[in-house]
């Protein structure tokens, strides 16, 4: 599994018109799990950014995010049909930093990020490069791939994963350009 498939919330948004891509420096999950492994994700992105190369790939960025992302129900029917039930969806500015959160049902826990339960544990596996910034699993690392492994009775999956760093100069910030209204 890869970052990009990790962070499918954005990126399932990442749509195959998109140009450009929309890069969180963050993300993190709380997963509320009921019974019969249903529950609610809770989705954080922070310090949201674009690294389209032309203006015209950022200008199709910000229109993705800002009317596409945040606004339409076109995507809520589309994350639907994958199993997650938009509650809510929202950005907002912190600290000069672009931030987003997108809350959601879910019926089956592989919905949420290819989490799997089995053999009394949930486990998300995820690519040897993948940072993991923190976790209240389990952290099992092997030659091909690392784990994060929940016990059968923690009843709040959570994780946060670093993104990137933005060292390079590609990255836009889109902070300046949203409008709450």
């Amino acid at each position: 599994m890869t970052k990009n498939k990790l962070f499918a919330f954005i990126i399932i948004i990442n749509l195959s018109f998109i140009s450009g891509c929309l890069v969180p420096e963050k993300i993190s999950y709380t997963i509320k799990l009921d019974i019969d492994n249903r529950g609610i994700a809770t989705m954080q992105f922070y310090n949201i950014k674009s690294n389209a190369e032309y203006d015209d790939e950022f200008q199709e960025d910000k229109k993705n995010l800002f009317d596409y992302i945040s606004k339409n129900d076109k995507l809520v029917t589309q994350l639907k049909v994958e199993g997650k039930d938009i509650l809510s969806r929202e950005l907002y500015v912190e600290e000069g930093a672009l931030n987003g959160k997108a809350e959601y049902k879910f019926s089956d826990i592989k919905n949420v990020e290819g989490i799997i339960f089995e053999d009394g544990f949930y486990y998300l596996t995820l690519a040897l490069d993948d940072s993991v910034i923190s976790t209240n699993g389990q952290i099992i690392v092997s030659k091909d791939y690392k784990r994060i492994l929940w016990d059968k009775n923690i009843r709040t999956l959570k994780f946060e994963m670093y993104s990137t760093d933005f060292d390079d100069k590609n990255f836009k910030a889109l902070a300046p350009f949203y409008n709450s209204k």
